[in-house]
């Protein structure tokens, strides 16, 4: 069976921080892009998301503002599933659910045309699992994106099982259409990157949660004497504390090693609402 082996049109599945951000580099990058979602209601968050960002990026002059609506008209928003059956490649960005994600992939295989490429921005749920979805698995693999979207230049490529290799020369390709760095990786848990951030993350919040240091001694610690951009706490904020705990469970189910173990802390902090920045409060409090 035939593979799209040129990525010309693409549709992102989920509308959330990540989906509106994909959407928006696509665009960037000259390309039209459905963004499919539930309802209403998620389709106009997405388009604020999107005309914030977009707003954001002429203020700061990386976009003028002609370019920027350019950009916007690039870019479909929908709740209608059909509308991703063009698309040469599906970006499935919904949240970090593995029952969630599978009810989303077989909607993509029922909409989406035989020869698109299909692909999951998951941070920790094995690609092959959710292959299992999708009629030929040759043309399935992960795409990784890393938020905020349109400013992180790395995504990683997830090879599964069955991956076949025309599909990721093909997704490499497209991740440097849009000015990404696209590097290769094994088809495990945590992939590259949270497979190396999320014991360091763990610790910290273990650290904090046995009293051993203030929150603000802990990132300070990090951000002066290692050079970070951000403190551990608050990286585990910007990521989401329900996100985390989520990649946390995935590691410590396929590798049953301690240093991936959600602490019982953020099993609290989700019973009590603190997801960190996107719901107002986590380890810090934002406006």
């Amino acid at each position: 069976m035939n593979i799209v082996s040129d990525i010309q049109s693409v549709a992102v599945v989920g509308g959330g921080f990540m989906g509106s951000g994909i959407a928006e580099s696509v665009a960037v990058a000259g390309l039209p892009v459905v963004v499919r979602d539930v309802d209403r209601a998620s389709i106009e968050r997405a388009e604020s998301r999107l005309e914030q960002s977009l707003s954001r990026a002429v203020r700061g002059g990386k976009l003028g503002s002609t370019e920027a609506q350019a950009v916007r008209e690039r870019v479909e928003l929908t709740t209608d599933i059909a509308a991703i059956s063009e698309a040469d490649l599906v970006v499935e960005a919904v949240p970090e659910d593995p029952q969630l994600k599978h009810d989303v992939m077989e909607a993509i295989n029922s909409a989406v045309r035989a020869d698109a490429i299909v692909s999951s921005n998951t941070s920790s749920i094995p690609i092959a699992q959710l292959a299992r979805s999708i009629d030929n698995p040759q043309r399935v693999l992960g795409l990784h994106f890393f938020g905020p979207v349109p400013v992180m230049s790395l995504i990683e490529v997830v090879v599964a099982l069955d991956t076949a290799p025309d599909v990721v020369a093909t997704a490499k390709d497209f991740a440097q259409r849009l000015g990404k760095r696209p590097i290769e990786t094994k088809d495990r848990s945590g992939f590259i990157v949270n497979m190396l951030l999320v014991p360091y993350l763990v610790a910290a919040v273990r650290m904090f949660e046995d009293g051993f240091a203030t929150r603000e001694d802990i990132d300070a610690g990090m951000k002066l004497g290692c050079g970070h951009p951000m403190g551990p706490l608050t990286l585990c904020d910007f990521i989401g504390l329900d996100v985390l705990y989520a990649i946390c469970n995935s590691l410590y189910e396929e590798f049953k090693r301690a240093e991936y173990a959600p602490p019982p802390l953020l099993k609290r902090m989700l019973a009590s609402g603190r997801l960190g920045r996107k719901s107002g409060r986590g380890f810090y409090t934002y406006e």
